[in-house]
């Protein structure tokens, strides 16, 4: 008997008892599809995350009143953080030795735009920027010009418009030198930013600059008046240096006693991705552990499945070894079935996983993540299918034993 017809009786078997057969193969299929879709979902993610945390830029610090990622963050303490304001942070810039390049922004969230009878959702980002923002923020402007200083000194209505306002405002056509309405205050738009999509549910098209002085004037408020601040140093190799000096001023510029912690973040692009890392592999260590767990489950549920078969097909075993059938054929026969049904739940999980991610990735990028990728976890499939064939062996191996032991002159006489 070779390979191919081991397969169909084991099918055979599968279609014989449908209710048996499909418990176990949920069992199986269940942690198939845990590590498949936590594999390819964090790999998307991540991808994405490393995507949009790189306009910040290489070489840059960002300094804000609470962290950019928060994960197991006493979010009580951070509120009760003192804002860094709009003055700390000229006088940072003015403090500062060790580079020439530094930003001071601030972005409140929930405003509507209006042109004409036109408005946007209240959903538009409201940045406030001065005339070095795009000297370190990786962003591009895809029509117009960026704001200058003189307008961000004489505090001038002006501001550069996400693409998701274009659209919604403009019907897409051309936006540069029209007039948008911002809580009663008009502006100019002179640029629109590149289309980026977005990042875990927040678009990067639907936001609005405008300079930093007007913004303090008109949309400041008690709870968003922190604002941040920007950093490039001059190489990387001046990275370590540029923040130790950064911290200093800060500490100074705060009051910061010499024995207390810092009232203010510092992050780096690769710091913060580093700690999306470390969420990610935690949550994948969570799915993965209960996976393994689900198919060492459904492993036992397979051995005793199998010991089932062997006691039904005592009778057919025993004729089988009286024609001649060696131990090692029947051996052969019932672990092929093992790791077949194995496969076959394994197959169920796999499809289930990866069909679930791809979905998922759709409707985030028809959402508010158009530029999002779906990662294929070839390295997972592949493991996936390795684990499925081990445990249809280690599993099967007990009942494909005792049904090559069997006394073929008693098995002949089961009933």
């Amino acid at each position: 008997m070779n390979i191919f017809e081991s397969i169909s009786i084991a099918l055979d078997a599968v279609r014989v008892q449908k209710l048996r057969s499909a418990l176990t193969l949920l069992s199986v299929g269940i942690g198939v599809f845990a590590i498949i879709a936590s594999t390819s979902i964090m790999g998307t993610l991540q991808q994405a995350v490393n995507g949009q945390l790189a306009d910040l830029g290489e070489n840059s610090l960002l300094i804000q009143r609470t962290p950019t990622i928060q994960f197991g963050t006493n979010w009580s303490k951070m509120r009760r953080r003192k804002n860094i304001t709009y003055d700390q942070a000229k006088q940072f810039r003015e403090r500062m030795t060790s580079t020439q390049l530094i930003t001071i922004s601030n972005t409140s969230p929930g405003y509507t735009i209006k042109a004409g009878q036109e408005s946007t959702n209240p959903t538009v980002s409201l940045i406030g920027i001065d005339d070095l923002y795009f000297t370190i923020n990786v962003t591009t402007i895809a029509d117009g010009r960026s704001i200058v200083e003189s307008e961000v000194l004489l505090s001038q209505n002006v501001a550069i418009i996400g693409q998701d306002i274009v659209n919604t405002l403009f019907a897409g056509t051309s936006s540069v030198g029209r007039e948008i309405t911002i809580r009663n205050q008009a502006f100019t738009v002179v640029g629109v930013l590149e289309a980026k999509g977005g990042v875990i549910g927040e678009s990067q098209d639907n936001r609005v600059l405008i300079p930093i002085t007007v913004f303090n004037k008109y949309y400041t408020s008690p709870w968003d008046a922190s604002v941040d601040i920007s950093v490039k140093a001059e190489s990387k190799f001046q990275l370590e240096s540029t923040q130790d000096e950064a911290i200093g001023i800060m500490r100074s510029l705060r009051e910061v006693k010499p024995w207390e912690e810092n009232n203010f973040e510092l992050d780096r692009n690769d710091a913060l991705t580093g700690q999306f890392s470390g969420f990610s592999t935690a949550l994948l260590a969570v799915a993965w552990i209960s996976g393994l767990g689900a198919l060492f489950a459904a492993g036992i549920g397979i051995m005793n499945m199998m010991l089932v078969s062997v006691r039904e097909r005592t009778r057919e075993i025993g004729v089988r070894k009286a024609l001649g059938a060696r131990k090692a054929w029947i051996v052969r026969q019932f672990l092929i079935e093992s790791i077949t049904l194995c496969q076959l739940g394994g197959l169920t999980g796999m499809i289930g996983g990866i069909g679930s991610t791809w979905i998922l990735t759709m409707i985030m990028r028809s959402l508010a993540m158009p530029n999002l990728v779906f990662v294929m976890p070839w390295g997972t499939v592949i493991f996936s299918i390795t684990i499925c064939t081990v445990i249809g062996l280690v599993f099967g191996l007990y009942p494909a034993w005792r049904a090559a032991n069997l006394d073929p002159i008693e098995a002949l006489r089961y009933e």
